[in-house]
C-alpha cells in the first residue's frame, strides 16, 4: 500500500458559502466585468454589481413562489448566462440546485426530479418543457416549471418585487459550509444514476486550494469560456472558480459555433475534455491534408511533441535541431492553432479521461499547455492536477493541498480530503460503500503514484478485463490510443474471459468524407466497413496502441462497425463516456463474431 499528500498551503473558511463571493465582489469592486454575455450583436459585459442585483431579484422571485430553505430547484438548460445566474440565485434562496442535462429524455429527467424531491424546475426549450409535462403527473412534489425561453428571469423578477432585502439576506445567509449546494446525479454507465450530494464546504475547500494553485489561470483579467454542460461538475468548478476570482467568464451553447465564438471572446485558458482535443488536432489534419499541406502538418506535429519532451529532458531543452524547426513552425503552422482559440489561450484544463502523452506534448508544443487533473462528481470535481510550473504530462498530477491519496492493496485509488461528498441521496447504503469510516473514499479507478507524487490512472476497477489465459487487461490505454487516429470516433476492447483481446471501431463521420474523396471512394461509411484501405488504416492505429502493451494485452482482431456511438443513441453519458454495458449488449453478435474460428 502507498500513500501520499499534499500538505495545506491555505486557510478554508469555516463559515459562509458560495453566495459570499457574488457579494464581495459587488462591494469590492462592482465595475469589475465579471462575464461577457453573448447577445445577438456580439458580446456585452456584466458587471460585478449588476451580476448581484440580477442574482438578487431571482431569487427573491423564488423566495416568493414558495421555495424553502433546502428545497431543490431543478435546471435543465444548454451552458448559458441564464444556467449561472440561476444556480447562484437558488443559492441565495438558501435552496438546492439540481442539475439535469439538456439532452435528457423523458424517463431521465422524471427519475432525477422524483428522486430528488424537486419543488421547481426552470427548463430552456419548449422541447425540455415538452419532456417535463410527459412525466408530470408522477411528479407530487413538484409546484413550479419556469421557462428561460418564455422569460423566466424576467417572471421571477416580478414575482419577487415585495420581497424586502432583509428578508433576501437572512435567507441568503442560512446556509453553511455544511448544507448541502446542489444535488449532481452521476451519468449512469450503468443503472440509475444516483444524487451525488456536494456541501458549500465541498466547493468552499476545492476552490480554495485549486485557484490558489492555478493562479496563473484565475485571476483578475484572465478569462474563459465555457463550453462544457454546466450540469457536470468539471464546468460547475470552472464556473464557480471564475466568479470566487473575479474570471470574465463567457458562455457558448452552440459547439456549431465554437470557433468564432472562442475568436470574439479571446479567452486566455479554457477546458475541455480529451475528446475535445483530439478533435481540433485530427480537424487540423484533416484540413492540411485537403490543402496539400499534409506532410508539413506531420512534420510541425513531430516537431512540437519532440520540443515538448525536450522540456522534460535532463538539458530541459530540445536539441538545437529541434528548436530550429520548432521556430519555423511556429510562424508557418502552431500560430494558427493558436488563433482558433482567440490567440490569447496560454492553457487549458483537461479531464474525465485520459488525454495521452502524445496530445499532451503536441499542445505545450505549440505553445498551449494543457494541464490534465483527475477527479470524479463524488470529489467535487479535481482531486489532483498538474500545475505549471509542476508538470508531467502523462499523469494526472499531484494531489491538491488537503488531499491525501492511497494505492490499496488490489491496485484502487482512495483518496481524502475536503472535497469528497457527504454522500449518496436517499442511498446510505451505496454512501457506505464509497466512503470508509475514517474518510477514505473509493474511486473505483486504478492506478499508481510515483516518488514525486503524481498520480497515473492505469483503467476502472470494474472494466479490468480478465483473459481465458488470466491476464488483466486495463482497456482504458488502448482505447485512448486508437481514439487519437484521424478516422477513429470510438473503441471499445473486448476480451473478458476470452482467449485473446480484440476491439470494435467505429468511424468518425466527420473525417470519413475527406478521406473517401482522398482514396477515390463512394458511399457510406456502412457501405466501407471490410473496405481494404479502410481496414489498413484502422490496423495501424491498433499496431500502434499494441506497442505500448505486452503481447498478452495487445489487440489480435477487430472489427468496423458500421455506425457511430453517440448519446442520443445510447451508447455514451453526456460527458461522452462509453456505456459499456450498453454496447456489450447492442453489440453482442459482433463481438461474438470475433471470437469464431
Amino acid at each position: 500500500m502507498r500513500e501520499f499528500s499534499t500538505p495545506m498551503t491555505i486557510e478554508i473558511p469555516t463559515t459562509g458559502n458560495l453566495t459570499d463571493d457574488v457579494v464581495a465582489n459587488a462591494s469590492e469592486a462592482p465595475d469589475a466585468v465579471v462575464f461577457s454575455r453573448a447577445v445577438d450583436s456580439g458580446w456585452t459585459d456584466v458587471t460585478a454589481a449588476e451580476f448581484l442585483a440580477e442574482v438578487s431579484a431571482v431569487a427573491k422571485g423564488l423566495i416568493a413562489s414558495g421555495i424553502e430553505p433546502g428545497d431543490r430547484v431543478a435546471l435543465i438548460s444548454k451552458t448559458r448566462y441564464e444556467w449561472t445566474l440561476l444556480d447562484y440565485a437558488i443559492w441565495f434562496a438558501g435552496a438546492v440546485t439540481v442539475p439535469i442535462y439538456e439532452t435528457s429524455a423523458a424517463d431521465q429527467i422524471s427519475w432525477i426530479l422524483q428522486d430528488s424531491g424537486a419543488k421547481a424546475v426552470v427548463a430552456e426549450t419548449p422541447a425540455h418543457l415538452a419532456r417535463i409535462a410527459e412525466v408530470r403527473a408522477g411528479l407530487d412534489d413538484l409546484n413550479h416549471v419556469w421557462s428561460i425561453g418564455d422569460n423566466a428571469v424576467t417572471v421571477l423578477g416580478r414575482i419577487g418585487h415585495d420581497v424586502v432585502d432583509e428578508e433576501l439576506e437572512k435567507r441568503r445567509t442560512s446556509s453553511t459550509p455544511l448544507d448541502l449546494a446542489t444535488l449532481i446525479y452521476t451519468s449512469g454507465t450503468t443503472g440509475r444514476p444516483k444524487g451525488c450530494m456536494l456541501t458549500h464546504g465541498n466547493f468552499m475547500f476545492e476552490l480554495g486550494v485549486a485557484t490558489d494553485e492555478l493562479h496563473d489561470l484565475f485571476h483578475e483579467g484572465s478569462s474563459t469560456l465555457l463550453f462544457l454542460p454546466l450540469a457536470h461538475v468539471f464546468a460547475r468548478i470552472i464556473q464557480i472558480g471564475s466568479v470566487k476570482r473575479r474570471t470574465r467568464l463567457g458562455h457558448s451553447a452552440d459547439i456549431k459555433n465554437l470557433v468564432e465564438d472562442l475568436q470574439q471572446f479571446r479567452p486566455t485558458f479554457i477546458l475541455a475534455v480529451p475528446r475535445v482535443f483530439e478533435k481540433v488536432f485530427n480537424t487540423a489534419s484533416q484540413k492540411a491534408t485537403a490543402d496539400g499541406r499534409g506532410a508539413i502538418f506531420a512534420r510541425a506535429a513531430e516537431a512540437a511533441i519532440a520540443y515538448s519532451r525536450g522540456l522534460d529532458s535532463a538539458k530541459g531543452r530540445a536539441s538545437l535541431a529541434v528548436r530550429a524547426q520548432h521556430a519555423l513552425f511556429d510562424r508557418l503552422v502552431y500560430g494558427k492553432l493558436r488563433d482558433a482559440l482567440g490567440g490569447s489561450c496560454e492553457y487549458a484544463v483537461s479531464g474525465g479521461a485520459p488525454l495521452g502523452d502524445r496530445l499532451g506534448h503536441f499542445y505545450r508544443g505549440i505553445g498551449l499547455t494543457v494541464l490534465e487533473g483527475y477527479g470524479l462528481t463524488e470529489t467535487t470535481a479535481a482531486l489532483t492536477v498538474n500545475l505549471p510550473e509542476a508538470t508531467k504530462i502523462g499523469t494526472v498530477g499531484r494531489p491538491l493541498p488537503g488531499t491525501a491519496v492511497r494505492v490499496a492493496d488490489d491496485g484502487e485509488l482512495l483518496f481524502r480530503g475536503g472535497q469528497v461528498f457527504a454522500g449518496y441521496w436517499a442511498n446510505e447504503q451505496a454512501s457506505a460503500e464509497a466512503i470508509e469510516r475514517d474518510g477514505w473514499f473509493h474511486t473505483g479507478d486504478v492506478g499508481e503514484v510515483d516518488d514525486e507524487g503524481f498520480v497515473r490512472i492505469t483503467g476502472r476497477k470494474k472494466e479490468i478485463l480478465v483473459t481465458a489465459g488470466g491476464k488483466n487487461v486495463a482497456p482504458g490505454p488502448l482505447e485512448d490510443r486508437i481514439r487519437g487516429h484521424l478516422l477513429v470516433s470510438q473503441c471499445m476492447v473486448v476480451g473478458d474471459r476470452q482467449p485473446f483481446i480484440a476491439a470494435l471501431v467505429t468511424i468518425d463521420p466527420e473525417s470519413f468524407p475527406a478521406w473517401a474523396e482522398a482514396h477515390g471512394k463512394t458511399g457510406s461509411i456502412a457501405d466501407h466497413v471490410d473496405d481494404p484501405d479502410l481496414r489498413a488504416e484502422i490496423e495501424a492505429a491498433v499496431e500502434d496502441a499494441n506497442k505500448t502493451v505486452s503481447k498478452a494485452e495487445s489487440i489480435r482482431k477487430f472489427t468496423i462497425l458500421p455506425g457511430d456511438w453517440t448519446e442520443e443513441g445510447g451508447e455514451l453519458t453526456p460527458s461522452l463516456k462509453l456505456k459499456r454495458n450498453v454496447v456489450l449488449r447492442q453489440c453482442k453478435d459482433a463481438i461474438a463474431a470475433l471470437y469464431l474460428p
